[in-house]
């Protein structure tokens, strides 16, 4: 059986990896704020900090990029940057700037709680597995989303006590609605062809999948069969429900192999396996790897 809702602090994204928290230098509505993308690039190279670094964030990031090129990893994939590149990185995602560049255009931040939570975006905000990023070139999407993000811009950009925090909000919700018409890049799978199941059971897979990798216990808390949520898993990604849920678990191994110097028993425990051996199986069976050779691998590769 999954436990009770466990405490913040406790979800297995508040582990080794790095996690910065929302806190912008001066927060003019509480939740958001929008800068150019130069200005978050000078504030990574403040002395004593690595603008290379690993991260997560436990905010949500948006950026279109507008001029210049460079690149941006999330989760082992490297994005080439270039105007009409849109960027969305959700909390609790891997992230590191590779090589920043020349990029330069509109950089978002915001919290889960921040859009309107009467509106559609609301759902798009609790969905963690939307792409990382779409390249939009000089499309028509491109200059609805530019001119929407000059909109939210311009309301940010008024004297402190004129900004209106729901026209921000309103803003944000089109901006999103907007994303969301965009295809998907990943042929193959729909997200939304899953359904409301899909997005409940993902939604409580992210909280619980150090806990258990049973299709039972996850039915069991959201008072559906297994069938069901197989049907909801098979509909969205093409997979059944047991391979969405070790395929969770298996890229917060990758993620903590590769970017943490903690022992492999000790990932293993972190992720619910007490025996390494058992974790190691499980593995190597999802990488085609052991978990010290992937290690290695990035390792060399950093």
């Amino acid at each position: 059986m999954l436990p009770a809702d466990p405490d913040p602090a406790e979800l297995p994204g508040a582990g080794p990896i790095l996690r910065l928290d929302f806190n912008p230098p001066q927060q003019r509505v509480p939740g958001f704020e929008i800068i150019d993308l130069a200005t978050l690039h000078e504030r990574r190279l403040h002395p004593g900090r690595r603008p290379d670094l690993v991260h997560r964030v436990d905010f949500h990031t948006l950026t279109l990029v507008t001029e210049g090129s460079g690149e941006h990893a999330v989760d082992f994939v490297t994005y080439p940057c270039r105007p009409g590149t849109l960027l969305w990185v959700r909390p609790g995602q891997v992230q590191s700037f590779v090589r920043p560049g020349t990029t330069n255009g509109t950089h978002l931040l915001f919290t889960p709680a921040f859009p309107p939570h009467t509106s559609s975006a609301d759902r798009l905000v609790n969905e963690w597995y939307g792409p990382a990023c779409r390249q939009l070139g000089a499309s028509p999407a491109y200059a609805v989303l530019s001119t929407l993000l000059g909109q939210l811009r311009a309301e940010y950009d008024r004297p402190e006590q004129a900004v209106s925090a729901e026209i921000l909000q309103l803003l944000l919700a089109t901006v999103l609605l907007q994303i969301d018409r965009l295809p998907h890049p990943d042929s193959g799978t729909d997200p939304h062809a899953g359904g409301e199941v899909y997005a409940r059971f993902r939604a409580e897979l992210e909280r619980y999948y150090a806990d258990t990798r049973r299709a039972a216990d996850y039915a069991h808390r959201l008072g559906y069969t297994v069938k069901t949520l197989t049907r909801a898993c098979t509909a969205a990604t093409g997979q059944p429900v047991k391979h969405v849920i070790d395929g969770r678990v298996a890229l917060e191994a990758q993620r903590l192999l590769a970017h943490t110097d903690e022992p492999v028993a000790t990932i293993a425990r972190r992720l619910g396996f007490p025996e390494p051996t058992n974790f190691g199986k499980f593995f190597t069976r999802h990488a085609g790897v052991t978990p010290g050779t992937f290690r290695q691998a990035h390792r060399s590769q950093q």
